[in-house]
């Protein structure tokens, strides 16, 4: 069975079923760019690895019960060591740097390159919640700022209403999902698609090395495929609310009448 939506599934950006669905649909975004492409192109799948601090890590503000200066040696440097004063007594330790726990994490995306020479061409990415708040979207924007500095093509695609949007000299137009496309050579300028939860996905262009031109990228078709690839008909809970954030009042009632359709139909 299809998705009950005609464009992105809201139910999918759940914590949930994202995780899965991202790998799904760049995959299944693989296939039909790489069906596509010229001969002397390939479309490969790579990875970025995220260091993020585990979200469980306590951030508590606490009085201290001891006082710590440090020692300075005869020539007022520090020698790395402290003095802790505790019940009128005095001790020596020495200071050791803490190891913050660090939780990697990877985020799939697309690479196009030209051949023989493996030139990049493209880079594809689809934007999850790690990457549009917190540490994650700092070191995904430093990933960014540098695929913007180079002759790249970089194509961007937003199926995900949480998080920070990515940031334009104008503010986005009005839409609950996006794809933006900045072609290497008429930088700064960056087209936007938006559509909203009641429209279908957009047909996007894929530029490529000049003079070859753009190739055209249904992404209905590639949702669909994903979807039907994930089962996701099987697995998705519709008679649930929607994952946040909200919709407006006149969207909400659409999407939970959609989803109550679904969640009959099962």
């Amino acid at each position: 069975m299809p998705s009950p939506f005609p464009g992105m599934d809201p139910y999918l950006e759940s914590p949930g079923e994202w995780p899965d669905f991202h790998h799904e649909f760049i995959s299944a975004l693989r296939s039909e760019v790489a069906d596509k492409l010229p001969p002397n192109y390939i479309a490969r799948i790579d990875e970025f690895v995220l260091r993020l601090e585990p979200e469980t890590r306590s951030r508590r503000s606490m009085e201290p019960d001891v006082l710590v200066s440090r020692s300075p040696d005869s020539g007022g440097k520090s020698r790395g060591v402290v003095v802790v004063a505790a019940a009128g007594e005095t001790s020596r330790t020495t200071k050791i740097p803490n190891i913050l726990p660090i939780d990697p994490h990877t985020e799939s995306y697309i690479e196009l390159r030209y051949r023989p020479t493996n030139e990049l061409v493209t880079v594809i990415e689809l934007l999850s919640p790690t990457n549009k708040s917190g540490l994650g979207r700092l070191q995904y924007l430093a990933k960014r700022d540098v695929l913007l500095e180079q002759p790249v093509h970089l194509v961007e695609i937003d199926l995900i209403r949480a998080g920070m949007r990515i940031e334009l000299l104008n503010p986005l137009p009005c839409g609950d999902y996006y794809a933006l496309v900045s072609r290497a050579n008429d930088r700064p300028e960056c087209e936007v698609y938006n559509w909203s939860v009641r429209e279908p996905l957009p047909r996007v262009g894929i530029p490529l090395r000049k003079p070859d031109a753009d190739i055209v990228i249904d992404l209905g078709v590639t949702f669909a495929s994903a979807y039907q690839r994930g089962r996701y008909d099987r697995v998705v809970r519709y008679d649930e609310t929607a994952p946040p954030p909200k919709f407006s009042d006149a969207d909400a009632d659409w999407v939970s009448q959609q989803a109550r359709t679904a969640a009959q139909s099962k």
